[in-house]
């Protein structure tokens, strides 16, 4: 069974209460477990990862620009002050330190600095992108192209790159 068609195989989410399923997926979006309580809301707590990734899409989607804002405001820095002091959520230290940022040499980590502040005061929001499977090299390399994208068009990539992180943590969540 592929990844992409997984079912969850420990505590499928449709035989939660709806508390079990906010402890469980409400980290899925970072800091914003709404998503998760309007997914169960609505009955669709899917035990097929696709349809629960896709109704999880839907919501946050769905939201108004300034719930959709505020999910990307809630995304830490690359590298940033709350890597550095150990204040990420679990699954996004984890991420980060799967790409080696927390392994920057001090000119990486310079750099990313730079860019953290330039891309934040351009768009309003951390630069985001979903880690796994990048180095740092390539995480700069995107992060500088990106930083060249018209803010409409930027506002949709980091929405795209916010539901590929909960797509992918869904998975991890479903493999164990």
């Amino acid at each position: 069974m592929s990844a992409a068609s997984s079912h969850f195989r420990t505590a499928p989410p449709s035989s939660m209460d709806r508390q079990g399923f906010l402890a469980r997926y409400g980290g899925v979006y970072e800091h914003s477990p709404w998503i998760a309580a309007a997914v169960w809301d609505a009955g669709r707590a899917s035990d097929e990862v696709a349809s629960l990734a896709a109704a999880m899409a839907e919501v946050a989607d769905a939201a108004p620009v300034t719930a959709r804002l505020a999910l990307l405001r809630a995304h830490p820095d690359l590298a940033g002050r709350l890597a550095v002091a150990g204040s990420l959520t679990a699954a996004s230290a984890a991420e980060q330190a799967g790409a080696g940022l927390d392994r920057c040499s001090p000119a990486e980590f310079a750099e990313f600095q730079r860019l953290n502040a330039a891309y934040t005061a351009r768009f309003g929001f951390p630069f985001i992108v979903a880690v796994r499977g990048l180095d740092r090299a390539a995480i700069l390399a995107r992060f500088r192209a990106r930083l060249d994208n018209p803010p409409e068009a930027e506002f949709h990539e980091a929405m795209a790159q916010v539901h590929r992180i909960a797509r992918l943590r869904l998975e991890a969540l479903a493999a164990g």
